[in-house]
């Protein structure tokens, strides 16, 4: 177990790390054509799209920044926001739970239309279904984090999962002992957590490196109305 252990949970994430930055780089570099969202939305815009596209999209960034932010945040620094042990992970509970089911609506609809639209489903790839599955399947596994975590609302789990990605990010060879007691329902969770940076750069998720932030300063675009 013990192997397993530190193989899956302190070996893995390292690897998958690897690959997401490197292999990314590599994509940008040498198939900058395939850097794109490949949107479907010009075969199918009907509302249920438009809603499940925002629901998704809403719910995936408020999930990985919460996620990035809860488990990096030192724990010595909760006192200087306001924030016990306890009651962080109350919030997290709470936020995370409606930003989970939001995000769980939007990804339904998004699934149902990937797979049961002619058009849609005959310009998806193989692996535009798969992370969809993969990212439901991980959204399914945190809900059910939660009702795990109301039974010790002292914290306990929480600073071992936190501990765990601390010592991850920090290159640690003990991360993996910080997480061997939890419940197998984290440690699935965050298995297919660490499998999603695992298959990122082989996916559409790439568009996510290409915010554009420039688009807030550049100069107005001027459209004149041609008259006859």
């Amino acid at each position: 177990m013990d192997y397993w252990n530190t193989l899956l949970f302190t070996y893995y994430p390292l690897v998958a790390g690897t690959i997401f930055l490197l292999g990314s780089l590599v994509r940008y570099d040498m198939s900058q054509y395939t850097w794109k969202t490949n949107s479907s939305q010009i075969l199918d815009n009907s509302r249920n799209f438009q809603i499940g596209s925002i629901l998704f999209h809403a719910g995936v960034i408020f999930l990985f920044f919460g996620h990035l932010i809860g488990l990096l945040l030192p724990h010595s620094i909760y006192p200087y926001v306001g924030l016990t042990v306890s009651g962080k992970q109350i919030l997290a509970m709470v936020s995370g739970g409606i930003a989970g089911v939001v995000m769980l609506v939007g990804a339904v609809i998004l699934l149902y239309r990937r797979l049961f639209h002619p058009r849609v489903r005959a310009h998806s790839t193989r692996m535009d279904t798969f992370i969809l599955l993969l990212l439901s399947a991980q959204l399914v596994l945190g809900l059910f984090t939660i009702p795990l975590s109301m039974e010790h609302l002292d914290g306990a789990v929480m600073l071992q999962l936190s501990e765990w990605a601390q010592r991850i990010v920090t290159f640690r060879p003990d991360a993996g002992q910080y997480i061997s007691g939890v419940h197998w329902i984290y440690k699935l969770h965050i298995f297919l957590g660490i499998t999603t940076f695992l298959v990122f750069p082989f996916t559409r998720l790439v568009h996510i490196w290409s915010i554009p932030v420039a688009y807030l300063s550049r100069q107005y675009q001027l459209v004149r109305q041609r008259r006859t």
